[in-house]
């Protein structure tokens, strides 16, 4: 993975109102902390942390022109509607050092007509080379039947990385795909749960009332008496 150069500029202004500040200049609050070292507290061009972090992995070199930080991102908290990057803390690392990481799963390919692909994890625990961290993993479903499972121990893994997670841990799973009839049979059921009730078409299953029915009668008896 390439790094990422950022120019940063140090902070010395802190909390809620400082942070709007900074904001409002299109720019993101950020920490710098890691190896024992004191935290280093730092202003990013939000555009160009956006792009960067578009991996969620990026190797990032902050530049505060005295001093250069390599660093991976470890928590980015957004804005929950708009979606622009609100603060970031950064994990400073080594080159040679290893570090432990989430990397993403694609699944490419298609299973067999009649099988119902399920991804029960999107993304797997690694342990890579802090400069060597896989951008992602892809996982083929091509030709798959139902019953067919992907573990982790079944992804091929790049040299210098190794699995954090159990090796059983399941990836994708092959089942049969429901049909039409259990596809409505849990609708009804989830209904029923939720208290939906729905009403039966008009015309159906509607007795005339007493009182129609007696109108209904007389006016059939007067029609007669005034034909004869």
């Amino acid at each position: 993975m390439a790094e990422i150069k950022i120019a940063a500029e140090a902070r010395t202004e802190f909390g809620k109102g400082a942070a709007r500040r900074i904001r409002r200049a299109d720019n993101v609050p950020a920490v710098l902390y890691g190896h024992g070292s004191d935290p280093v507290h730092v202003t990013l061009p939000g555009h160009q942390l956006m792009l960067a972090l578009k991996n969620s992995n990026a190797l990032l070199t902050i530049d505060l022109g005295t001093e250069q930080h390599l660093a991976i991102p470890k928590q980015v908290q957004r804005d929950p509607i708009r979606g622009f990057i609100e603060h970031a803390d950064l994990l400073i690392v080594r080159k040679g050092e290893k570090v432990t990481v989430d990397v993403r799963i694609h699944v490419v390919g298609e299973a067999i007509g009649g099988t119902l692909v399920v991804q029960e994890n999107n993304t797997i625990a690694v342990e890579a080379e802090a400069t060597h961290i896989p951008e992602s993993f892809e996982v083929s479903i091509q030709g798959l039947d139902v019953g067919a499972q992907i573990h982790a121990s079944d992804i091929e893994l790049p040299s210098g990385s190794t699995l954090a997670v159990d090796p059983e841990l399941l990836i994708v799973n092959i089942t049969a795909a429901p049909t039409e009839a259990q596809l409505e049979a849990e609708l009804a059921e989830a209904e029923a749960e939720a208290g939906i009730e729905h009403d039966a078409p008009e015309g159906e299953g509607d007795a005339p009332a007493e009182g129609d029915a007696e109108a209904s009668s007389e006016g059939d008896a007067a029609e007669s008496s005034e034909s004869e």
